[in-house]
């Protein structure tokens, strides 16, 4: 098994013993993607919808960086601190999908996340 790990500059610096991206063979693994500003290491303090936003920007850049699309994407999993946020975003979430080819997801509401924030997401990507 050969890894290939993932960085990049437009999504943020690991902030403990993992990387942003690990890939092997064809398959791409994200860890978990939090608010955090990457040229600042600050969260954003924004509406979750901002929040979310940002998320995905970072995962977008990361498939980038592994030469992939949300269209590779086969599963996600978004950690809220409260399930009251769903709606919105599931609205931010959904508009980098086709209803018809979205990937597999769980949504689950926890107790707390890393610097408390309210939204993390993580991806698997084949391509």
């Amino acid at each position: 098994m050969k890894k290939e790990i993932i960085t990049t500059l437009n999504a943020p610096a690991p902030i403990g013993p993992y990387n942003q991206a690990v890939k092997v063979g064809n398959t791409l693994y994200i860890s978990g993607q939090i608010p955090l500003i990457p040229t600042s290491m600050e969260l954003l303090s924004g509406t979750i919808k901002e929040e979310t936003q940002l998320v995905m920007d970072h995962l977008q850049a990361i498939l980038e960086a592994a030469g992939m699309t949300f269209g590779h994407v086969v599963k996600s999993t978004i950690f809220l601190d409260d399930m009251n946020n769903f709606g919105e975003v599931n609205q931010i979430y959904g508009a980098f999908f086709d209803n018809e080819t979205a990937p597999a997801r769980e949504t689950v509401a926890v107790k707390t996340l890393p610097k408390s924030v309210r939204v993390e997401i993580s991806m698997i990507a084949v391509k």
